[in-house]
């Protein structure tokens, strides 16, 4: 800091929604002055409507916060342009670039990044969605000091959030948010005042996360029904879980575990009461809540309802 009872001067570097109720906390902590925000660019709206802000941008204009959006953190312009804060502190939440080493190694009291997940598990780009994959059991908020890796600096502090086996991504995502700001809360005045002392992480059970492609949505029956029903709740918003079917693409919305039916092969649409299931390698995948391409949501004994043909049907 740059004297004995002042302010730590503090940059946040986020973009994405898990990012703003931190930045909020980090607005109001009496600890630091937060000179600037970093964030991504504003969108580009299609067919000349005004392009979107991301989610932390949005709210830091909201607050009358001075905000820097680089498109490319790494250029020299950039680097530059943060140098010039003199920042004593930098903290990051969803931020979506990787922090050149230069900027790492500005701040003197550390650059702290709020990753939600326990690490060392679910480093990388998708760890609220690997939690819900995986069944984990419990996950939570890692704040950690960076280093030049992935994820992979030490920790300073951990919140940890046990998990139901019913929460969508965007669910935990707002969940894990409010834990990631009551975490900074709580560790901000220790940090700086030196009482906190960040630990090696774990060299066992270290796990890394890709980020998400559309395909990775497609409901594969040659996977158990209880994974399928996992990947319906990690998937959204997106890639979405989606059958390509006679009717075309079926996003799936809701689904539950059901046993396999005595026939059907796997990938088979089956009658499943008044509705339909996917035939798995290990049980059956009922369809509770689904949508087909520019149609709204519905049931799927509404879909049934709709397309009786699908019963029945090997799906793509």
């Amino acid at each position: 800091m740059s004297g004995h009872g002042q302010r730590a001067r503090t940059l946040f570097f986020g973009s994405g929604p898990f990012a703003v109720p931190i930045l909020e906390a980090l607005a109001d902590a009496p600890e630091v002055e937060l000179v600037a925000v970093v964030s991504a660019p504003d969108r580009p709206a299609g067919r000349g409507g005004a392009a979107r802000a991301v989610p932390v941008a949005r709210r830091a204009r909201e607050l009358g916060l001075a905000l820097l959006q680089p498109a490319r953190i790494r250029s020299p312009e950039a680097i530059a342009a943060l140098e010039r804060l003199r920042p004593d502190l930098c903290v990051l939440a969803d931020y979506g670039q990787l922090i050149p080493v230069p900027l790492l190694e500005l701040p003197g009291r550390g650059f702290l990044n709020l990753h939600p997940s326990l690490l060392p598990r679910h480093r990388g780009a998708a760890p609220i969605q690997a939690a819900i994959l995986a069944g984990d059991r419990e996950t939570g908020v890692s704040l950690i000091r960076m280093d030049a890796g992935l994820d992979s600096g030490p920790i300073v502090a951990l919140e940890r959030v046990p998990l139901t086996g019913s929460e969508t991504t965007p669910e935990l995502e707002a969940r894990l948010a409010v834990a990631g700001a009551a975490l900074l809360r709580r560790s901000l005045g220790p940090w700086l005042a030196g009482a906190l002392e960040a630990r090696p992480q774990s060299t066992s059970g270290v796990t890394l996360t890709r980020p998400l492609r559309r395909e990775d949505g497609r409901l594969d029956p040659g996977r158990p029904a209880v994974e399928l029903e996992r990947q319906v709740r990690a998937y959204q918003p997106w890639p979405g879980s989606f059958l390509e079917t006679s009717a075309g693409r079926l996003v799936v919305w809701r689904a539950t575990v059901r046993p396999a039916p005595r026939e059907g092969v796997p990938g088979e649409l089956v009658a499943e009461g008044d509705g339909l299931g996917l035939v798995t390698v290990a049980g059956s995948l009922g369809l509770d809540e689904v949508q087909l391409a520019g149609r709204r949501r519905m049931s799927g004994a509404e879909l049934r309802r709709g397309y009786p043909r699908l019963v029945g049907e090997r799906v793509r």
